[in-house]
């Protein structure tokens, strides 16, 4: 199982988003995704619940976090999402930083524009990296997503 942390400042916007598609994309069995932030702020950005919600995901309960040595203790990926000069690093684990408007306070179409262009660097990680859900042989040879529907 590979463990991926997606990481911004506030752990209140692009990283939770990150992570809900992460999720949703990728196969449990071979990984899944943790956010974290090097400064939490209280409560996800109203304007990225409500873009989230629209995709079909609850970020309302989501409570933001502090990356700690503990909570990236088994982690393989770090993605940062724009932190700058305050980009954490976890020791071992390989990095990528991908440089994304922070939503805070944005219109919600141009928080839409993120939470898409977010998606589809997601998409493309999971592509990548093969942690794509495999599809099995299903009716008709058609593959199986064993329940699960991906953004």
């Amino acid at each position: 199982m590979t463990t991926v942390i997606f990481a911004c400042v506030h752990n209140a916007g692009r990283s939770q988003m990150a992570a809900a598609f992460f999720n949703a994309l990728a196969d449990p069995a071979r990984a899944r995704a943790r956010s974290a932030g090097t400064q939490p702020g209280a409560r996800v950005h109203p304007e990225v619940v409500a873009v989230m919600r629209e995709a079909g995901f609850d970020l309302e309960p989501a409570v933001p976090r502090l990356l700690t040595p503990e909570l990236a203790a088994d982690a393989a990926w770090l993605v940062t999402m724009g932190c700058g000069e305050s980009c954490p690093v976890v020791p071992g684990a390989r990095r990528d930083d991908w440089p994304v408007a922070d939503p805070r306070g944005r219109p919600l179409d141009a928080v839409r524009a993120i939470r898409d262009e977010i998606r589809a660097r997601v998409s493309a990680f999971v592509a990548r990296e093969g942690f794509g859900l495999r599809p099995r042989a299903g009716v008709g040879g058609e593959p199986q997503r064993s329940g699960r529907t991906a953004p």
